[in-house]
């Protein structure tokens, strides 16, 4: 159970951090983008490791994380992502679970590599959840907005579930390597043979305009057919457009429901956890696989996140929960014994 005060507050905040969960689907005719995580695969193993739904929701935090506060009796909380993290003094692993109580603060530093990081908590957030979901849309200001310090992040539960703390390989995790798995179209035919023959061997980068809206790409110019404007129609989280700048924009959780400009093709959904790691300068490649194949990766995605869930490895207790007598059993000393003592 939780008391309405039950709560995770923001004593520090890092550079964009916002509450996402596996998005606000079914209102795309009215104009609401489905916002959500950027990486459903970090999501995931966050949730898997405090007992959670894979899509409930958690803090996404950008490049580095914020300093948490447990204002519950406790509270079960993990980290997704390859950044260092400190409960009060003691350092902690990532890619594990651990629990908090009332007063100790999380400090998430900054990613060593990657751009996303994810911290979910046993029981998920109790934040408010307009239209069935509690995603930030940041630009609308659906679900809330960045991070602040300050900010209380309710919790569905004030106590930390029974039962010991687990952990994951990340190596286990199904990321896509290699070029970023795309089905040409819907607009393909708005390109030259040439320019389709350009966007699939090209080596593009990362601009510094890139966020949850979209990606914009620096590289090799596409060529089109025949002008860059086409009749507004939808827009799905991976679609690839390439205005009158002839370089492709990867559009993501947070964008627009319509748009003008020609679609070469449309990131599979298997490849946007890769290219949701993905931060200014890296480079990436295409490369066009069928919609069969496309769901087949995804399939297996799908296959491997559930092997996972069901081999969570157990880790050694918590040394703060040991009683006395464990530790006097095990002679302690407290100074130390030189050799010619």
């Amino acid at each position: 159970m939780s008391r309405g005060d039950d709560a995770l507050v923001v004593a520090a905040a890092g550079p964009l951090s916002t509450i996402q969960d596996a998005g606000r689907w079914g209102h795309l005719r009215n104009g609401v983008p489905p916002a959500g995580a950027m990486d459903m695969i970090a999501l995931a193993a966050a949730n898997l490791l405090v007992g959670n739904a894979p899509g409930a929701a958690a803090i996404e935090f950008t490049l580095a994380g914020d300093t948490l506060e447990c204002a519950a009796e406790s509270a079960r909380v993990a980290l997704a992502g390859e950044a260092p993290a400190f409960l009060g003094d003691t350092a902690m692993a990532p890619w594990r679970s651990f629990t908090m109580r009332r007063g100790e603060r999380l400090r998430i530093g900054a990613l060593k590599r990657g751009a996303r990081g994810y911290v979910a908590v046993a029981g998920g957030f109790a934040t408010p959840d307009p239209l069935g979901s509690r995603a930030t849309h940041l630009r609308s200001g659906l679900g809330g907005g960045a991070l602040r310090p300050g900010d209380r992040l309710a919790l569905a539960r004030g106590i930390a579930p029974a039962g010991g703390e687990v952990a994951l390989d990340p190596a286990e995790l199904p990321y896509l390597d290699g070029a970023i798995r795309v089905v040409l179209g819907p607009q393909d035919d708005r390109f030259t043979a040439a320019g389709i023959a350009t966007f699939l061997s090209g080596t593009y980068t990362v601009t510094a305009d890139a966020d949850r809206m979209g990606y914009r790409l620096d590289g090799p110019e596409i060529e089109h057919l025949d002008g860059f404007n086409t009749i507004s129609d939808s827009i799905v989280t991976g679609s690839i457009q390439v205005p009158g700048t002839r370089k492709p924009i990867v559009l993501m959780a947070d964008r627009q429901t319509t748009g003008g400009y020609p679609k070469i093709a449309t990131t599979a959904t298997a490849s946007l956890p890769t290219l949701a790691q993905l931060k200014p300068g890296d480079r990436l490649s295409f490369v066009a696989v069928d919609v069969a194949a496309a769901r087949a990766l995804l399939a297996e995605q799908v296959t491997r996140l559930g092997r996972i869930a069901t081999n969570l490895r157990p880790v050694s207790r918590d040394p703060r929960d040991l009683p006395s007598e464990i530790l006097l059993a095990h002679n302690l000393i407290d100074g130390v014994v030189g050799p010619d003592a």
